[in-house]
């Protein structure tokens, strides 16, 4: 697996380094293919430090996130909970990700400044490939990235669709209309 580590406001030192690369080299046996990790520790203000682990391997993201008052136990914390994702899922994951061969381009993030004076400001604009799926891939891909939404193309309408986490826990999906 390759690792990458990012800190935000912090120097990350060595030994995290190279724990982070251990820890997440247990992952390689739920890949056919070597997948690319990042992980980011972000300090915040109150002594609280934030560690997201991102891997990246075949078009599908798995993301979690956690933040404790040290970075090592929210690393610990993010792994496990990043374990358990795939081990329920794994079995819907080996089906879906053999069949896809299409990797996703490279999310472009770009920070729009704010703008005063007005009520509705966009603060983050983030593009992204749409990839054509089913219906239970995009809930799929939502659930391993934590989201509350997530936008795709219906592989059987070939139309831009969105799935959604109800308030209830069942799922819903956006279909547009001329």
């Amino acid at each position: 697996m390759k690792v990458k580590t990012i800190g935000r406001k912090v120097n990350l030192k060595q030994n995290f380094t190279d724990m982070a690369t251990k820890r997440l080299q247990k992952f390689d046996r739920f890949f056919n293919e070597e997948p690319e990790a990042t992980v980011t520790v972000t300090v915040e203000k109150g002594d609280r430090q934030t560690v997201e682990i991102t891997v990246k391997n075949r078009g599908f993201l798995y993301r979690t996130e956690r933040t404790e008052h040290d970075m090592e136990t929210a690393f610990s914390e993010a792994a496990d909970l990043m374990m358990r994702q795939i081990v329920k899922n794994k079995e819907k994951l080996g089906n879906r990700v053999k069949a896809r061969e299409v990797e996703l381009a490279q999310e472009e993030i770009q920070y729009v400044p704010e703008v005063e004076g007005e009520d509705y400001r966009i603060v983050r604009e983030k593009r992204f490939r749409v990839e054509a799926m089913t219906e239970e891939e995009a809930i799929l891909q939502m659930e391993l990235l934590g989201h509350t939404f997530f936008l795709f193309r219906n592989s059987t309408s070939n139309e831009i669709n969105v799935v959604y986490r109800r308030h209830d826990d069942s799922f819903g999906l956006l279909i547009p209309v001329d």
